[in-house]
């Protein structure tokens, strides 16, 4: 039985100890951010890379959904006569849950993955020792513009990846699905709400906070040599992944909940 209840305890323990120091992390990132210096070159390089460069993902991500989203409405709507709904139904699943999500995992396998192989690369080979040599703290040159670069774009890049997401939809529903263009966009703009998209947006924010946080925690945490640079790597996607699946449920409730 103890041997049991050891079994049992110690990944609950562990898991219970890796919280905690994300949580210590995240705090000593928030305190850093009122605090001088601000390094505003790496702070507009991050804008570009999580930002700019996402968006190619970002946009053939949401197309594609869009467009199966409407192909798959309408095929299991016509089973109840209920096909009318395609536009409504794409609207709100793109701009309540599919956009944030589906934008949240990509910036979780492009730029969390990226930051970790980054900052973990650099502690390997010794470069963050010496930025604390030269004065430099590397919470506040490595992840505080990372960090706020995240919190700034990925909302950005969810309201683009909402809109591509519904134009993806109409465009499968006006050329293949026989809908009216006008009374299609008449249905769109009618059945969202502000909430709708404000919601949106701050899983978009939470999102993008979660991928950079969690890139940078695993890169400064990852272990020596070209194996610790490997596990951080994948160890920071799998945790950005499960919390920005776990967050999105959070505030859906937050947002919705009866």
């Amino acid at each position: 039985m103890r041997r049991l209840l050891g079994g049992i305890g110690a990944p609950v323990l562990a898991i219970l100890a890796a919280i905690g120091r994300v949580t210590i992390f995240a705090g000593q990132t928030l305190r850093h951010v009122a605090r001088p210096p601000f390094y505003g070159r790496e702070f507009m390089t991050a804008l570009a890379q999580i930002g700019w460069l996402s968006l190619p993902v970002v946009g053939l991500t949401a197309l594609f959904t869009g467009g199966a989203l409407a192909l798959q409405i309408y095929a299991g709507g016509s089973r109840f006569d209920a096909a009318a709904v395609v536009p409504q139904i794409v609207a709100i699943g793109m701009v309540r849950e599919l956009g944030p999500v589906l934008v949240g995992l990509m910036i979780a396998a492009r730029v969390t993955s990226s930051i970790a192989a980054e900052i973990a690369t650099m502690k390997v080979t010794e470069q963050i020792d010496a930025l604390v040599t030269l004065s430099t703290h590397p919470m506040k040159y490595l992840t505080v513009p990372r960090v706020l670069a995240g919190l700034i774009t990925v909302p950005f890049l969810v309201g683009v990846g909402d809109i591509i997401g519904i134009f993806g939809g109409y465009q499968v529903a006006v050329r293949s699905l026989g809908f009216n263009s006008a009374t299609y966009l008449q249905n769109t703009v009618d059945f969202l709400e502000p909430l709708d998209i404000v919601s949106s947006l701050v899983k978009g924010a939470a999102f993008g906070g979660i991928a950079t946080l969690m890139g940078c925690y695993s890169g400064m945490s990852s272990g020596r040599g070209a194996q610790g640079v490997g596990q951080a790597t994948k160890s920071s996607v799998e945790a950005a992944a499960v919390l920005i699946l776990a967050a999105n449920f959070i505030l859906t409730g937050v947002f919705f909940s009866v």
